[in-house]
């Protein structure tokens, strides 16, 4: 299934690509950000710290997307579904293969981005410590499981509704507001920033993003590694239950 993840996304190459030059509003909001802090700090950042921020950013960005919510309410809608049930194996698996499968070429287009990012950044811009970069690493591939399982639950709702990508929009419009995709969440105000950290969305960026640049403790990585392997269970428990519940209704019907 691996295989044919990472082939599905050598046969859709020039998508795939699309989907890679589409994703670049941190380049952009790195150009504004260092144009306003050449004049003055803003916060803890300067011009080197906002290129640092955004350009990791950039690369959690690409790693943990996923795109099975779409997959999901299309195959209910069309029903193919049905096809995936007669596997032996439970079709959220099969899912997770095919967009792991396109990690692989991921890797391959951000390499020269995480080249340039670590010659501009430097040593002095990222943690020292082993074991703090080691829990940055285990947060991307938690931060990946949480985006998943987050999309198979809205995904999974099309086989109540009609369509489930209205209320995909919606999530992705708060991950982009709150995940630290726009802008470093402790520039925010303090009141929006303890409603912020209560939900998942920060968990998704700005967790192993703050990790990986050592801007926060061992202690307080740890503690973000906790809430998010929460949020994943209970996301991917909604989900298992959810869909349960709705293969008791579901028919298949389209091509």
């Amino acid at each position: 299934m691996l295989r044919a993840g990472f082939a599905s996304a050598i046969a859709y190459r020039a998508e795939f690509v699309v989907w890679f030059l589409s994703t670049n509003m941190p380049l952009v909001m790195w150009l504004l950000f260092s144009t306003v802090a050449e004049e003055a700090p803003v916060g803890r950042y300067g011009p080197k710290e906002f290129g640092a921020y955004f350009l990791v950013t950039l690369i959690v960005r690409m790693l943990t997307g996923v795109w099975v919510a779409w997959m999901l309410n299309d195959e209910v809608r069309q029903g193919l579904l049905a096809q995936r049930l007669l596997r032996p194996i439970h079709p959220f698996f099969a899912y997770a293969a095919e967009n792991l499968g396109a990690l692989p070429l991921r890797m391959l287009m951000l390499a020269p981005i995480a080249i340039a990012a670590s010659f501009y950044i430097g040593r002095e811009g990222i943690t020292h410590s082993p074991a703090q970069l080691t829990m940055g690493i285990v947060s991307i591939a938690l931060a990946w499981l949480l985006q998943f399982a987050a999309q198979t639950l809205i995904g999974t709702l099309a086989l109540f509704w009609s369509n489930a990508l209205a209320l995909l929009d919606l999530w992705f419009g708060l991950y982009v507001a709150f995940s630290g995709y726009l802008m470093p969440i402790d520039l925010f105000p303090g009141w929006l920033q303890n409603i912020v950290r209560a939900s998942p969305f920060p968990y998704l960026i700005s967790q192993p993003v703050s990790a990986i640049l050592g801007s926060v403790t061992p202690e307080q990585t740890l503690h973000g590694l906790l809430i998010q392997l929460v949020y994943v269970a209970a996301f991917t428990l909604a989900s298992f239950g959810l869909f349960h519940v709705g293969m008791k209704r579901f028919q298949a019907f389209g091509g």
